[in-house]
C-alpha cells in the first residue's frame, strides 16, 4: 500500500517518547512506584564505594591509634546496612519490573487488536499489510521491554554511575575519563548491532508468516483431517523445515556479524580495564590515594565493569536487537484508520460507476457497476465463481470502499451470514448472541431465531460447541444453521446471506430461504448463491460476469432474455432432474 511507504523512519529517541506515555498509562500509580524503586536501587549501589572507603580508612586510622574502635564498628554497621538495603531493593525492583512488564504486554496486545479493528478490511487482502501486522504482533512485547530498558538506564544505571563519577572525580579525575573511553568501543558495537538486526527483521517477517501457516497446516484443527487423509503431511513438513532453515539462517548471520564485532570491542575494553587497575595501583604507591580509597575503588571497579557491560551489552544490546521490531510496531500503529462516512438520507442503496481492484490484483474484481437496491427489496446476486459476487456484497455493506464511483446508503444496520462463517468454541447461546452483545441472549429470543434457522431443540442453549472444551461438535450443516441464526439474531434493516447454505441439501436450503424471505418482508435482503434453484423468491436477480453487471430482472424475465442467467440455470437444471 502506498501509505506504508510514506511512514517516516522512527529513531530510538522518538520511539521511546512515543511508547513512554502508553507504558505509563498501563497503571499510572504503579508506574511511579516502579520508577522510584529503580532510582533508589541505583543509588543503593552508588553509595557502597564511599562507605567502604570510610570503613577501610577508619580501620587504618584505628591501627595507627588515630580513632576509636567504636567508629570502625559504626562504619562496619553502616556498610552492612547499605548492603542489606541494596539487596532488598534489588528484589523489590526485580519483582515490580516483572509484574509491570506482564501487565503492559497484555495492554499492548489489546492495543494492536484494537488498531486492527480500525483499519480498512481490504488491508487484510494485501500481503504487505499482512507482513506489517505480523511485525507488529512480534514487536508489541519488544516495545515494552525496549522502553523498560531505556527507563532502567535513566533511573537505575544513571544514578549509579553519577554517584561513582562524582566519587571518582573527587579522588582522581583521570579515572572517570579512562572509564568513559574504555566503554566507548562497546557502545559503538551496539549501534552496529541495531542496524544488523533491523535489516534481518524486515527479511524475516514474510518468512515467519509462511512458517506459521505451514505449522497450522500440519497441526491446525481445521487442516489436520485433510492433511492426514490425503497424506500431505510430508509436503507441509518439507515446507515447514525449509522455511525454518531460512529463518534460522537469517538469525545466525545477524548474530555472527554482531557477535564478531562485539568480541573485538570487548578485547579493547579488557585492555582498558587492565590499564585502569595499573593506574590505580600506581596512584596508591605514589601516595595519591589512601589505602581505603584503593580498596574501595578496587572492589568497585569489577562491579562497575559488570554493570556497565550489563548496561551496554544487555540493555543497549536488547534495545539495538529489538529496535527493528519496535519500529515496525510503531509504524503499524501509525497506519491510517478507516474514516467514518456520514450515510445519506433514505433507505435505498445506490451504486454509481463502482469499481474495485484487490491490492496487487491483475484486474478489476468489480468493474463499473451502477444499480439501485430499494428499501425492503429482496435481491439475489448470482454468477460463476470469480464473477465478483462476494466483492460486490462487501462493497454494498461498506466493508470495502470503491476505487472508483460512489455508494450511497441510508442509516442501515447490517447483518450478514458469510460462506466462511466462524465456528466459535463457545456455547450455543454465546455463538448466537455474539452478534448483538448489547442485549441478553434470552431463551425466548434464541428460540425464535433457532426456529427460523432450522436448529432443533436437541441442542441446549448452554451446550458447549467444542470437544476441546468438554463439549460437543456439530456437523457442517448444523454449524451453518448456527451461523444463520447468529445473523438473524442481530437487529438489522439489511441482511446478507453470502452462500451460507453450501453444506445444506437443496431441499433444506429452499426451506431456509423461503423462511428467510418471510421474515425479511419489510427489510432489505441480499442473497448470494450459486444454486439458482433457490433464487426465484427474490424480487430481482443481479447476474455478475467478469466483474460487470451482465443482467438484472426477475427469474421469468431473465429466462425469457436467453442470456447468461438462462445459460447458468439450464446447466444446473440438468443436475436437478438427473435420475
Amino acid at each position: 500500500m502506498v501509505f506504508l511507504k510514506s511512514v517516516k523512519k522512527i529513531n530510538v529517541f522518538k520511539a521511546f517518547f512515543l511508547i513512554l506515555p502508553k507504558l505509563a498509562q498501563v497503571s499510572p500509580l504503579f508506574f511511579i512506584v516502579w520508577q522510584l524503586s529503580a532510582v533508589l536501587h541505583g543509588l543503593s549501589y552508588g553509595v557502597i564505594a564511599p562507605i567502604t572507603q570510610r570503613l577501610f580508612d577508619g580501620a587504618a586510622d584505628f591501627a595507627a591509634h588515630k580513632t576509636e574502635l567504636a567508629a570502625v564498628i559504626g562504619a562496619l554497621a553502616v556498610l552492612g546496612l547499605a548492603h542489606a538495603v541494596k539487596q532488598a531493593l534489588n528484589g523489590i525492583a526485580n519483582f515490580i519490573n516483572m509484574m509491570y512488564y506482564r501487565r503492559a504486554e497484555g495492554v499492548f496486545s489489546l492495543g494492536v487488536h484494537e488498531k486492527m479493528s480500525k483499519i480498512a478490511p481490504v488491508c487484510f487482502e494485501d500481503t504487505e499489510i499482512l507482513d506489517e501486522i505480523n511485525k507488529a504482533m512480534e514487536g508489541k512485547n519488544e516495545a515494552v521491554w525496549f522502553t523498560g530498558s531505556l527507563l532502567m538506564m535513566l533511573n537505575f544505571y544513571f544514578p549509579y554511575f553519577l554517584c561513582m563519577a562524582v566519587y571518582l572525580w573527587n579522588i582522581k579525575p583521570l579515572l572517570v575519563v579512562s572509564l568513559a573511553l574504555v566503554f566507548t568501543p562497546t557502545l559503538i558495537t551496539q549501534v552496529l548491532r541495531s542496524k544488523v538486526f533491523a535489516k534481518a527483521e524486515d527479511k524475516a517477517a514474510p518468512l515467519r508468516r509462511e512458517f506459521d501457516y505451514y505449522e497450522n497446516c500440519i497441526a491446525g484443527r481445521e487442516y489436520f483431517k485433510e492433511t492426514r487423509v490425503l497424506g500431505a503431511f510430508s509436503y507441509f513438513k518439507k515446507q515447514y523445515v525449509e522455511t525454518l532453515a531460512l529463518l534460522n539462517r537469517l538469525s545466525f548471520r545477524a548474530s555472527v556479524k554482531s557477535d564478531l564485532a562485539e568480541l573485538g570491542m570487548k578485547l579493547l575494553s579488557l585492555g582498558g580495564y587492565i590499564g585502569i587497575l595499573l593506574m590505580l595501583l600506581q596512584s596508591l604507591l605514589r601516595g595519591e590515594i589512601s589505602a581505603g580509597a584503593f580498596a574501595a575503588i578496587f572492589g568497585s571497579v569489577g562491579q562497575m565493569f559488570g554493570l556497565m557491560e550489563e548496561l551496554i551489552c544487555y540493555n543497549l544490546g536488547a534495545v539495538a536487537r529489538d529496535f527493528g521490531q519496535v519500529r515496525n510496531y510503531l509504524q503499524f500503529l501509525r497506519m491510517p484508520e478507516r474514516e467514518a462516512t456520514e450515510p445519506a438520507a433514505g433507505g435505498d442503496i445506490t451504486l454509481r460507476g463502482v469499481s474495485f481492484t484487490y491490492p496487487g490484483g491483475p484486474q478489476k474484481a468489480v468493474d463499473g457497476v451502477s444499480l439501485t437496491i430499494r428499501q425492503g427489496e429482496t435481491v439475489a446476486v448470482v454468477g460463476e465463481n470469480g464473477s465478483g459476487k462476494t466483492t460486490l456484497i462487501r462493497l454494498i455493506t461498506g466493508l470495502y470502499q470503491p476505487d472508483e464511483g460512489e455508494i450511497l446508503r441510508g442509516e442501515t444496520q447490517v447483518s450478514a451470514v458469510f460462506q466462511n462463517y466462524r465456528r466459535y468454541q463457545m456455547t450455543l447461546r454465546e455463538n448466537i448472541g455474539i452478534s448483538d452483545v448489547h442485549r441478553a441472549a434470552a431463551d425466548e429470543a434464541l428460540e425464535a431465531v433457532c426456529l427460523q434457522a432450522g436448529i432443533g431443540d436437541d441442542i441446549g442453549y448452554d451446550t458447549m460447541l467444542s470437544r476441546e472444551f468438554d463439549g460437543v461438535d456439530l456437523s457442517g450443516g448444523q454449524w451453518q444453521r448456527v451461523a444463520i441464526a447468529r445473523g438473524f439474531f442481530r437487529p438489522h434493516q439489511l441482511i446478507v446471506l453470502d452462500e451460507p447454505t453450501a453444506a445444506i441439501d437443496p431441499v433444506e436450503e429452499t426451506r431456509i430461504y423461503n423462511r428467510f424471505a418471510e421474515i425479511s418482508r419489510s427489510k432489505t435482503a441480499l442473497i448470494v448463491t450459486h444454486r439458482l434453484g433457490s433464487v426465484r423468491l427474490a424480487d430481482r436477480i443481479l447476474v455478475m460476469k467478469q466483474g460487470r453487471l451482465a443482467e438484472q430482472g426477475t427469474h421469468a424475465e431473465l429466462m425469457a432474455a436467453e442470456g447468461e442467467y438462462a445459460r447458468l440455470y439450464r446447466s444446473q437444471e440438468q443436475w436437478y432432474h438427473r435420475p
